[in-house]
């Protein structure tokens, strides 16, 4: 049985000092023993979020990362400046990183590999354009996003590694993939860690749907076969995801 995860992306959101306050806020709403939760905030409150989540179930991820150890590269963070400050999860590739910053699957790729060499869990993200759905593309495009981020990584980083699915066209516009559209693109995307590795890390990795997810989608969503969670933005700011968190009880 897979354990649930479920993952708050606070994006370009709250200032250190608010990071404190929000933290404490939600630490008494999101214990749940039964999923692991964490938040992945900006990198300027990485080192105040691990502070103030110590004692409690949540774990710190950063919202990106680079490829390389070190050297000219005015701006990013290098995964080893995570794993020193004790950030356990990184997301990689959202969509938003390939759309205003030039990110491809080929970086993606880089970045995955980077992560498992760092011992950082990363949570690779794919997604489909309105555009792409209504031409009937998004298993194809899919597909091929999660063969590009898998490449050379080894069957044992891949069971340990959580992939994302966001729908582009539901990613903050209250507009949300019917729960039978996100159970098909999560069990094709487990369908394809299974052509390419084997049937033991196909059960064993985890998939996550992220896109416009609330207190009241959660409990269908996560009761389907093929997600294990989710990847949640604007709600992950409020108190109600305590109530997402806890969408088993």
């Amino acid at each position: 049985m897979r354990r649930k995860i479920i993952a708050g992306n606070w994006k370009m959101n709250k200032t250190p000092s608010e990071t404190v306050k929000l933290i404490n806020e939600l630490k008494p709403l999101v214990k749940n023993d039964d999923v692991d939760v964490v938040f992945c905030v900006p990198a300027i409150s990485l080192t105040t979020a691990i502070e103030a989540a110590k004692g409690s179930n949540i774990e710190i991820g950063a919202e990106n990362m680079f490829y390389e150890e070190s050297g000219a590269y005015t701006g990013e963070i290098a995964p080893n400046m995570l794993t020193d400050i004790g950030v356990k999860y990184v997301i990689i590739g959202h969509s938003e990183r390939r759309e205003y910053f030039a990110e491809t699957d080929e970086t993606v790729n880089k970045k995955v590999l980077k992560a498992f060499e760092h011992g950082i869990t990363p949570i690779i993200c794919c997604g489909e354009s309105l555009k792409q759905r209504e031409q009937g593309v998004t298993i194809d495009f899919i597909r091929q996003q999660i063969k590009v981020a898998f490449l050379n990584v080894t069957a044992d980083q891949a069971k340990k590694a959580v992939i994302a699915y966001e729908p582009i066209w539901a990613i903050g516009t209250g507009k949300v993939a019917t729960t039978a559209q996100a159970e098909e693109v999560c069990a094709a995307i487990r369908q394809v860690i299974g052509e390419i590795y084997d049937e033991a890390t196909k059960e064993a990795i985890r998939i996550q749907y992220g896109g416009s997810v609330s207190a009241a989608s959660a409990p269908e969503l996560f009761a389907e076969a093929d997600i294990d969670g989710g990847l949640v933005g604007g709600a992950s700011l409020k108190p109600d995801f305590g109530k997402i968190v806890n969408y088993n009880k």
